[in-house]
């Protein structure tokens, strides 16, 4: 049973004022900077033509916005009174607003943005807690410290435990479902665990034709939607796949590290970044621990030509380790992390 929460109507605004939040550790490794003070900043998406970076935080956290300018960072999801317009035209079945027990429970996983007219935009994550959903919410940049509005959720299936997600056209989205939550099939595939749902407001939750495949992570939709580039973590592929197409198109890229999340850039690349190590139970036993034989490690990928050039390996050590996602902002890379309190902000190679 889910617990439902009563809906709220609110017309106030959450301003959020940029509060340094640079403590004592968070001194520079060499040439790479920090900006610390949020947890396990696990995903990236920059806010249009503003200077806002949304993070999520995986472990203990939730949503936070980081000032690309004074590197300045607020928490802006879970607090103490949020600002909630349900919009139950859009999201009928969502049963209400996330419930406020579910406290350290709360886990912000994936993120994606979708750009909207005069600034202000949606955001989606990935919120893992006392249900498995994508939550939805509007960013407004127009006045110099931005709000931020819950305004409706989208419950996953009962089979996906959803990691990343990317906008589609027609208000809807793409999700990824690296694990499926049933028992295997004797017999069945052990590279098959997972698959891409799509949903929009019209006909709800669908697999997407040709998406299953060993363990579905990071997702980006083409700006037309029909490509899809998935990360495929246990394999070290990238997936580019067709959408909407007959017949169906699959193209794999290899990495040579475990690609974690996946994200657009200025310049019409992506960038895939994640866990580098000798071999796939390393990589997992190095998640949470700092070992001399891993990295966070990122690639450009180009989309056109499909190809993958690895730009940063940066050995694990105590200040940084276990990247999941990579940003370029002006003339540095931004990494987010699953494990700890900070972004590292890597001078573009």
């Amino acid at each position: 049973m889910r617990f439902r929460v009563p809906v709220i109507a609110a017309v106030v605004t959450l301003v959020v004022a940029p509060v340094s939040t640079q403590p004592k550790g968070c001194e520079p490794d060499g040439k790479i900077q920090f900006i610390c003070g949020i947890n396990s900043p696990e995903d990236l998406v920059p806010v249009p033509r503003s200077d806002w970076v949304v993070a999520s935080g995986y472990i203990r956290g939730g949503v936070s916005l980081v000032n690309t300018k004074t590197f300045a960072a607020t928490q802006v999801f879970p607090v103490a009174k949020p600002v909630e317009r349900f919009d139950k035209g859009t999201y009928a079945q969502c049963p209400g607003p996330v419930d406020p027990g579910e406290k350290d429970k709360l886990s912000a996983h994936g993120l994606a943005i979708r750009p909207g007219a005069d600034r202000v935009h949606t955001i989606y994550m990935v919120h893992h807690g006392f249900r498995e959903s994508i939550e939805v919410f509007e960013v407004d940049t127009r006045p110099s410290t931005p709000s931020f509005t819950w305004v409706g959720c989208v419950v996953a299936p009962e089979t996906a435990a959803f990691n990343s997600v990317t906008p589609l056209a027609g208000g809807g989205f793409a999700a990824t479902n690296p694990n499926r939550r049933v028992k295997p099939t004797p017999g069945a595939d052990p590279n098959n665990t997972g698959e891409v749902w799509e949903w929009n407001p019209k006909s709800g939750f669908s697999v997407i034709p040709g998406s299953e495949g060993n363990g579905p992570n990071g997702i980006e939709a083409s700006p037309d939607g029909r490509w899809l580039y998935v990360n495929h973590w246990p394999a070290r592929k990238i997936l580019k796949l067709s959408r909407g197409q007959t017949p169906i198109v699959k193209e794999f890229v290899d990495v040579n590290f475990q690609p974690d999340n996946i994200r657009f850039q200025p310049d019409g690349t992506l960038l895939a970044a994640g866990h580098g190590g000798p071999d796939t139970p390393t990589v997992i036993k190095c998640l949470m621990v700092v070992c001399d034989n891993a990295a966070s490690v990122v690639a450009r990928i180009d989309p056109k030509g499909w190809t993958a050039k690895e730009i940063i390996r940066y050995p694990a050590n105590q200040k940084f380790y276990s990247s999941t996602v990579a940003l370029q902002v002006g003339k540095e890379i931004w990494i987010g992390t699953i494990t700890q309190d900070r972004i590292a902000r890597y001078p573009v190679p």
